[in-house]
């Protein structure tokens, strides 16, 4: 979900003027208020966006502005403005939850950072929100098949196609990507969702084993994965049962099946049969923005199933995460998503992909979060230990998504 809307308060007109400039030569959609007041009945927990404040302002100030904001919505990213040198009231904004500070005046480039980074978290979230409404109210193809992406949203359009038409189905997809997952997607939409859904492998599946699972399917569905795979005289089988009728198929393949046909290795009836409605996963690395939408899933669901606390996924995970090819598809991401919540790290591939400054990010992340778990959750005596100036301590903590807190 892509947002761009900045609210900006602050009651220097000049600065406000400034700043604003600023936001809009970024191409930000800046909206800007001269107090608490003007601002107020613009937030809440639909806004689109994020909050740039300055702190000190007449009545209620930016600390103010910041509760007000969380009141509404406590994942509403608030960046707050200080004067210069003034690091006791940084730390007190972090601390009151602040989602960043900068010191006044700013370099325009620090500022375009900072919110974008607000703006992915902020955009994350209520995308979030979207996706858990959609598994409580929508149709399966909602509820089921995941991503935010124009692949992904027309994967969902297609197998609802498909189970309206009531054809035979294909679907195709590379390793791990879900090809069972879209075959149950399809019959849940189907109007013969309320009927039997049967899944096997067609290798090594005999006549009579096809004949009893056709039988089982009457009124339901039944898809053989890997179809392709299927013994030539069960094809034959296969080919007068759906002449018979009574269930619907749905074949499953990771390899085009044309070759197949070429080499006669596989039936052209058949094939041309599931042709007329073919449906094929994009793999993960054609919709690199589905990942962290799926990964968050997949870490909730692992997080349900060992009865573990969620662990929270920060920029630099999520930044990990993208920058991979995964071959594996989905089935290694969900993998990812388990060593993840049971604290065990990435595999060996974990770094696959990443630049240098990645991995060194990856490395300052890691020291940060040791010297706040050696020291309790005491971030002076980390920055200590770290020999690091308060301001930078908190800059970098603030840039990991790092809270104290969750270390005591």
């Amino acid at each position: 979900m892509i947002i761009r809307k900045v609210l900006l308060v602050d009651d220097d007109a000049a600065v406000r003027e400034a700043l604003g400039q600023t936001l809009e030569l970024a191409e930000f959609d800046a909206v800007t208020a001269g107090s608490f007041v003007e601002a107020k009945d613009l937030i809440g927990p639909r806004f689109e966006g994020v909050i740039v404040s300055d702190i000190r302002m007449p009545g209620r100030d930016g600390f103010h502005l910041l509760d007000y904001a969380h009141e509404q919505d406590t994942e509403l990213p608030v960046i707050l403005l200080t004067g210069e040198g003034d690091i006791p009231m940084a730390v007190r904004a972090m601390s009151a939850g602040a989602f960043d500070f900068l010191e006044k005046p700013c370099a325009p480039q620090d500022l375009i950072s900072v919110i974008e980074r607000a703006l992915r978290t902020r955009g994350l979230v209520l995308e979030n929100r979207r996706l858990k409404a959609q598994l409580e109210t929508g149709d399966p193809a909602a509820r089921m098949i995941f991503g935010v992406s124009p692949q992904s949203e027309a994967l969902r359009a297609q197998v609802r196609a498909a189970a309206r038409a009531g054809t035979d189905v294909l679907v195709r997809g590379a390793r791990g990507s879900g090809i069972s997952k879209v075959a149950e997607v399809v019959h849940l939409c189907s109007s013969r969702a309320k009927g039997p859904f049967e899944k096997r492998s067609a290798a090594g599946l005999g006549r009579a084993a096809l004949a009893e699972l056709w039988q089982t399917c009457k009124g339901g569905t039944l898809f053989l994965d890997e179809i392709g795979r299927l013994p030539q005289d069960t094809q034959v089988a296969l080919q007068d049962a759906l002449e018979e009728g009574g269930a619907r198929l749905i074949g499953g393949t990771v390899e085009d099946l044309s070759g197949a046909v070429e080499a006669g290795a596989f039936s052209s009836e058949l094939y041309y049969r599931l042709d007329v409605m073919q449906l094929r996963i994009p793999a993960l690395s054609e919709r690199p923005e589905d990942i962290p939408v799926l990964f968050r899933h997949y870490v909730a669901q692992a997080a349900e199933q060992s009865g573990m606390t969620e662990p929270e996924i920060g920029e630099e995970v999520v930044a990990g995460l993208i920058a991979r090819d995964w071959p594996g598809n989905a089935r290694a991401l969900m993998s990812a998503a388990m060593r993840f919540v049971l604290g065990l790290g990435e595999d060996d591939g974990g770094s696959e992909g990443l630049g240098l400054a990645e991995r060194m990010a990856q490395v300052e992340r890691s020291l940060l979060a040791d010297a706040l778990k050696r020291t309790g959750g005491q971030a002076s005596a980390a920055a200590e230990v770290l020999k690091l100036p308060r301001k930078t301590f908190y800059d970098k903590l603030a840039k990991y998504g790092l809270k104290p807190e969750n270390f005591r």
